[in-house]
């Protein structure tokens, strides 16, 4: 997408794939730019993604607007340990519907 909506997000390892606009809010689509995740059980890491549930969350406003990214919620399979994972991201806590940020 746009450099510059990466620079400002700065997020590690995500993009931003698109940009919408409504009145008073603005939405962003985020994509990662790796296709594998470390498995929290053995460490090892994984590529074989089972599957990705897009989730909405919310972020700093920007010029005033209400900040929502559309973040895509991926789950691994780790043939090593032989369990399911959901990837960990280090700019949301676990279970929160808002970025760290905010």
């Amino acid at each position: 997408m746009d450099l510059h909506l990466d620079i400002l997000l700065n997020l590690p390892n995500v993009t931003v794939e698109s940009c919408a606009q409504q009145p008073n809010e603005v939405y962003l689509k985020l994509r990662f730019l790796t296709e594998a995740a470390s498995c929290p059980h053995c460490q090892k890491i994984s590529e074989e993604l089972h599957q990705n549930r897009p989730i909405l969350i919310r972020d700093l406003s920007v010029f005033g607007q209400a900040t929502y990214l559309k973040v895509p919620r991926r789950q691994f399979y780790c043939r090593e340990c032989q369990q399911y994972f959901t990837e960990s991201l280090p700019f949301m806590n676990e279970g929160r519907q808002y970025t760290r940020a905010l």
